[in-house]
């Protein structure tokens, strides 16, 4: 659902844009994690008394998953609220080109990591191919789906709804095979199928009916994640790097919105949509974990603690950002009326 709302049409008109505002803010949100957790490293007890390049490796690790956003959240929301406006075209596309970028630049992080810090575990290094296959075949496969969702679209295009349903599983079992990443490959096949097929919208409309029931329970379960009593010990540590985060989000934004020639509206609300985390985010702090071990475990529970905060804070503050701009479908005739006695 959410790659085919990121049409072709908008990346071909605006994809510049979002790519100007997308790097800055990422670029600004790495750079400042990155140095913050570089400062503190001697109030982390796993890293207290390591070595240099082990605590460069892992805070290099812990910004390139630290910077990533929800497409999930970001779609719930949307959908939730039928907000249409600058701000949430804007938002959606940023948060899903970023998404592909943050995985291409977490493998390359991962690896830099391992040549500064090798695992302890020989073996683990072989994962760095299995992360650019789950990355690059997550592109080919998802792509290949995105094919043949248009073709039945095509040639048979009935039970839309079901259809959406059948694809979203049978992605998830074909993503196991193939060892690619899921949420990518779904993303791909989404946006191939609304470019390629003169159905997409019809699909998008269905998946959108099909949607609530699966948004629910996303939440449900990612609220069920967060363990309070675990998560405590770490918000002295969590909460500062949750600001900083958004601080660096709202500046980085400001500067590429305005790099980008945004609308005022853009360089200022588009920030509250970029703080939500969820899945990718967790996938990836696994990965870390699988790879360094009882290290990686420890740097994976402060992820886990700035990802619940995240990911409570996220959704008000997107919500908010929408309700300010007057894209929530109930501020929208407000918003006309508005107009019509300025204008008059």
């Amino acid at each position: 659902l959410a790659g085919a709302e990121l049409q072709w049409a908008e990346v071909r008109d605006r994809g510049v844009a979002l790519l100007k505002i997308m790097s800055v803010e990422l670029l600004f949100a790495f750079v400042a994690i990155g140095t913050l957790l570089y400062a503190l490293h001697g109030f982390i007890p796993f890293l207290r008394d390591a070595d240099g390049g082990t605590v460069l490796a892992f805070s290099l690790l812990f910004a390139s998953i630290a910077i990533v956003h929800s497409p999930a959240v970001t779609m719930a929301l949307l959908t939730e609220t039928d907000a249409k406006g600058p701000v949430a075209r804007t938002t959606l596309g940023v948060v899903l080109l970023a998404d592909v970028a943050v995985v291409l630049l977490f493998s390359a992080v991962l690896a830099v990591a391992r040549a500064l810090a090798p695992p302890a575990d020989a073996g683990a290094a072989a994962s760095v191919g299995t992360v650019v296959w789950e990355i690059t075949g997550a592109i080919l496969v998802g792509a290949l789906t995105g094919v043949a969702v248009a073709a039945y679209l095509r040639f048979v295009g009935k039970e839309l709804m079901l259809l959406a349903i059948l694809v979203a599983f049978f992605g998830i079992e074909i993503a196991r095979i193939a060892h690619v990443e899921l949420l990518l490959m779904l993303l791909v096949a989404g946006f191939v199928t609304e470019s390629i097929s003169e159905r997409g919208e019809e699909l998008r409309h269905a998946m959108g009916r099909s949607a609530a029931p699966i948004f629910v329970i996303f939440f449900a379960l990612s609220g069920a994640k967060i363990d309070l009593v675990s998560m405590a010990p770490l918000l002295p540590l969590v909460l500062p790097i949750a600001i900083v985060r958004a601080g660096a989000l709202w500046a980085g934004t400001h500067v590429g919105g305005r790099w980008a020639g945004a609308q005022p509206q853009e360089q200022r609300y588009v920030w509250m949509g970029l703080v939500s985390q969820a899945g990718v985010a967790i996938g990836l702090a696994a990965i870390v974990g699988q790879a360094y071990g009882e290290l990686g475990g420890y740097l994976r529970s402060l992820l886990l603690g700035l990802i619940a905060v995240n990911e409570t804070v996220g959704p008000i503050l997107f919500r908010r950002a929408l309700d300010a701009s007057g894209e929530l479908a109930t501020a929208r005739p407000e918003a006309a009326q508005v107009s019509e006695r300025v204008t008059a």
